[in-house]
């Protein structure tokens, strides 16, 4: 008789935490990310990249995000046999949305030293959006891949 396979699934490895709305909690949580994506055993260069985009949404997350007495919220989400990890912030300030807009050629604009965060995120990032968080905020999440090793034949 035969019998379909087990299918065997995995629960994402995951990680969140709450971190103050300032420079200083944008800092941390650069440094608690690449922590806990090497005791996960995540691929050097996933970890590199998940590193830029967690400073940037982060760092945008305690200038623009902020309010008074409310935290940031980061989140990563690790599929370690698909090779993904998903980032998630969430800020309290739902009536503020990112726009990512790629930097001019030569402008006054190109001149600037901020305003490029999200098209880094953008260029690292497979992919990137932006959800509400009701009742009044929003969630700026990214999806980053590595590829998978290939299984050594025996």
């Amino acid at each position: 008789m035969n019998q379909p396979a087990p299918q065997v699934t995995t629960t994402p490895l995951t990680f969140t935490q709450l971190i103050s709305s300032t420079r200083r909690g944008a800092r941390l949580a650069r440094l608690l990310s690449v922590d806990q994506l090497r005791s996960w055993g995540a691929p050097q260069d996933l970890t590199e990249r998940a590193e830029i985009v967690v400073a940037e949404l982060a760092a945008n997350a305690a200038l623009h995000g902020s309010l008074p007495g409310r935290s940031f919220r980061l989140t990563l989400a690790f599929d370690a046999p698909l090779g993904r990890l998903r980032v998630e912030v969430t800020d309290g300030r739902g009536d503020r949305w990112p726009l990512a807009r790629p930097a001019s050629a030569v402008s006054d604009a190109s001149l600037a030293t901020t305003g490029r965060g999200l098209s880094l995120v953008a260029a690292i990032a497979d992919r990137w959006d932006t959800l509400p968080y009701p009742p009044s905020g929003k969630t700026v999440r990214a999806l980053l891949t590595s590829p998978v090793p290939a299984a050594s034949p025996d």
